[in-house]
């Protein structure tokens, strides 16, 4: 009995500790998500009479999204986005950075504080930064440096566009990526490089056949992360290019804040909302199955 008694106190105090973040939890995620269900089957609006008076429209905004060539263009920018900036671009010089940092190389603490020190600068600052990197045509930064190697100065946030921001996206997740896998390398035993490097085993082949291998579980749940954080980059992409030009740059979140706040149209852009909300589940989904762990 005294020992049910302690180990019930123990999970009250448990539950107390964890009650102010269950609250700022049920308060700025849960809430949100579930009214934002709610507000996708109405015809919620800031403006007009659905303001005064929204109504029940059933799934009239979801038929209306799935119709949408401006939605499927949305999610069509965020693919690319997300594949260019998170998968290839964060992760594989995140996993250089790592590996490099890992060996005994001269300023190694000066080459982390650069990976790191995009990470310092918040989103919008970021943007506006790299806004006089990459536009004003001929007299932008970018284009003053490659005209010294005989390149046509551009309008790079005009003439590429979805690229430019999946670089800018890139640079400031490079540190992310690099911690995660350099915690993920630290786990691998230095014995088992030793015994492959006895048996003749090549660098490549070390690293094909035992780092790729023994850091799978931390490389998915890296890309999980990385692919969830880059579809919901909307600061970053607003500050750059708004969605522009013609909708070249147009991700998922900024088609939601254009649809309820630009269109006033709260009810669409909440049903825009829940289909990234689902989308970003099937992800934590596919991760659990690939780690075959039973949620």
């Amino acid at each position: 009995m005294a020992r049910n008694s302690h180990e019930k106190r123990a999970e009250r105090q448990w539950l107390l500790i964890l009650l102010p973040s269950l609250v700022l939890l049920l308060a700025f995620v849960i809430y949100p998500a579930i009214y934002s269900v709610y507000l996708s089957f109405t015809n919620e609006a800031l403006t007009g009479a659905a303001a005064l008076r929204p109504r029940f429209v059933g799934f009239r905004n979801y038929t209306r999204l799935f119709n949408d060539a401006k939605f499927w263009n949305a999610l069509f920018v965020t693919f690319v986005f997300v594949i260019g900036s998170a998968v290839i671009g964060q992760f594989v010089l995140g996993l250089i950075s790592a590996m490099a940092l890992r060996r005994p190389i001269r300023f190694r603490r000066l080459f982390s504080s650069i990976i790191l020190l995009p990470n310092a600068a918040p989103e919008v600052v970021a943007g506006f930064m790299w806004i006089s990197m990459l536009a004003g045509g001929e007299n932008a930064t970018l284009s003053r440096i490659v005209s010294f190697f005989g390149v046509t100065p551009a309008d790079w946030l005009q003439v590429f566009p979805l690229s430019m921001i999946i670089i800018v996206n890139t640079w400031r997740g490079i540190a992310t990526a690099m911690i995660l896998l350099t915690a993920g390398l630290s786990t691998i035993p230095a014995e088992i490089y030793e015994a492959a490097r006895m048996d003749g085993a090549t660098p490549s082949q070390m690293f094909r056949r035992i780092t790729l291998p023994l850091m799978m579980p931390t490389i998915l749940l890296y890309m999980l992360i990385s692919a969830v954080s880059t579809i919901a980059v909307f600061g970053l992409v607003y500050a750059l290019t708004r969605g522009g030009p013609g909708g070249a740059t147009e991700v998922v979140s900024i088609y939601i804040y254009n649809q309820s706040f630009t269109a006033f149209q709260l009810g669409y852009g909440a049903a825009v909302a829940v289909v990234a909300l689902v989308i970003s589940l099937i992800l934590g989904i596919a991760y659990v199955r690939a780690m075959k762990v039973e949620v």
